[in-house]
């Protein structure tokens, strides 16, 4: 392939403040939970459903616990302890305890051997259930054949889940390797998870279990069909990032929207809470061998793309160290970068193949997330048809892992079938056309895409360095990242944020490290 010399000292530097900087944070995964962790144990003990009004139970059983001052134990203890007292199983106690027939905080302390031994068998349950859709999706793959690489990844957002089914099989059939299912718009901030199947939504659909397994059914339906496993992604992030990656793991989505900072600095929540989160969501991906795609796209939405390119590079370093410590190898990273340099710019076409080239070299085991230019993207259909094209030529050119594809109408409209087609046809047309250039090229020392490489990646390293020595918050606080400011104890969910007991227990967190070997 195409190649860069990178300065390998300057690798190295920010590589080792990244990791700095990312461990220095294990005082809060090992000392704090948060209340979706607790509402994600809940689910994985095998409670769901929502009240009449539409509260989920996971929600309910948690707020009880909290209303009592009984969190810092953490839920899987209470729940277990009322199963053996009343005879009931995890489901009835939830039940009973949204009729208003139980109070957990009153029933008897059972006996702690007899409590923890049916939690070892109960989560023994979950975690076997997510061993086998892993393995399911590993056979597919075996059947079929690998993905391709780049792999055509493109978007359903119609807001009802059963129209995003019938456009989800249109474009797998024409070529589609990974479908995205967008949620609609703001439920990142939701501090729930809606339930059941969902037919209204605004810029997309609701993020639901059953959703998730209405999309699988149909996707495996089609990947039949083609003789190729088709992928299913969706977002794990925002207030409820656990809960949504354990529903993607018992429901085998096969990728997901998972990145370290996004939420705080996008979404404005408090970094506490997204640090913790992403964590344990981190965690339950890679224990069911999902693929986690990182943001970084999004830094280029509020900032210049060439000013401040070394902010992506960071942000992808960290996001690689807090991945890492989850348990997640580099193969399962899809981090993220975007094609987002305004093309009225003078050799805009060099200054991105620097970039995406930094990142593909920087991270060559991983499946890199390619985004498509969306900022620049305008009513002249034709022009951005044509940036699109460029796009896809710098994703084959330097063996992006996934080419999330742009769609000529998408600063229009909400794109339509067609649309969608002339875009996997634009993204074949170009992949087999360029398919083995990059093995023919090579790049002098002193050219400038090289220079520009080693630039960006120093600006990197000094930014990492400074960011090592006064402390991430601090960084978030002044707008170091992507020009917003997002102070330490600000911003949504700060008080889900809460200190373990000593007598705290998460059996999932635990069987899940041990088989990680964290």
């Amino acid at each position: 392939m195409l190649k860069l010399n990178l300065h390998a000292q300057t690798v190295e530097r920010a590589r080792k403040a990244a990791a700095t900087i990312c461990s220095g944070f294990s005082w809060l995964f090992n000392d704090y939970s948060t209340l979706t962790i607790e509402r994600t144990v809940v689910r994985f003990l095998g409670i769901d459903g929502a009240t009449e009004d539409g509260k989920p139970l996971p929600n309910l059983l948690v707020e009880h616990l909290q209303s009592q001052n009984l969190i810092s134990r953490g839920a899987a203890y209470w729940i277990v302890n009322a199963m053996l007292a009343k005879d009931l199983t995890a489901q009835q106690v939830a039940d009973a305890v949204a009729a208003g027939e139980l109070d957990l905080g009153a029933v008897p302390a059972q006996d702690n051997d007899r409590v923890f031994a049916l939690l070892s068998v109960l989560s023994d349950a979950t975690l076997q259930h997510i061993r086998s859709q892993k393995a399911h999706r590993e056979d597919k793959f075996a059947a079929y054949g690998p993905r391709r690489q780049p792999a055509i990844y493109v978007i359903v957002a119609t807001g009802n889940i059963y129209e995003d089914v019938k456009q989800a099989r249109a474009a797998a059939r024409e070529g589609a390797d990974i479908i995205a299912v967008i949620r609609s718009t703001a439920q990142s901030l939701l501090d729930y998870v809606p339930y059941g199947a969902t037919t209204e939504g605004f810029g997309g659909t609701f993020a639901t279990q059953e959703n998730f397994r209405i999309m699988r059914a149909a996707l495996d339906e089609v990947s039949a069909e083609e003789k190729r496993y088709i992928s299913l992604t969706n977002y794990a992030s925002g207030l409820c990032m656990p809960e949504i990656a354990a529903m993607g793991a018992l429901e085998r989505l096969d990728l997901m929207l998972n990145d370290a900072m996004y939420g705080i600095l996008f979404r404005d929540i408090n970094p506490k809470r997204t640090l913790l989160d992403q964590y344990f969501a981190r965690m339950i991906n890679a224990f069911a061998g999902i693929e986690i795609q990182t943001g970084e796209d999004n830094y280029l939405t509020t900032s210049d793309a060439i000013e401040k390119a070394y902010t992506v590079t960071a942000s992808q370093l960290l996001n690689e160290q807090f991945a890492l410590l989850s348990g997640i190898k580099p193969d399962k990273m899809g981090l993220g970068h975007a094609y987002e340099i305004n093309p009225e710019i003078e050799n805009s076409f060099s200054y991105e193949l620097a970039h995406a080239l930094l990142t593909k070299t920087l991270f060559p085991a991983s499946p890199v997330k390619y985004m498509p230019p969306t900022k620049f993207a305008s009513g002249n259909i034709f022009k951005t048809h044509l940036m699109d094209a460029m796009f896809n030529f710098i994703g084959q050119l330097t063996g992006q892992g996934v080419q999330l594809l742009g769609m000529m109408t998408e600063a229009i409209h909400t794109p339509h079938i067609a649309d969608r087609s002339l875009a996997i046809e634009n993204a074949q047309y170009i992949f087999t056309a360029v398919k083995n250039l990059g093995e023919e090229l090579c790049l002098a020392e002193n050219s400038f895409i090289n220079t520009r490489a080693n630039t960006v990646l120093q600006e990197a390293a000094e930014f990492l360095e400074r960011v090592e020595r006064e402390g991430l918050f601090s960084a978030m606080a002044k707008g170091e990242f992507a020009d917003i400011k997002r102070p330490e104890n600000g911003g949504k969910g700060l008080s889900g944020v809460f200190r373990k007991a000593d007598d705290y227990y998460n059996p999932f967190l635990d069987k899940m490290k041990a088989e990680l070997e964290l």
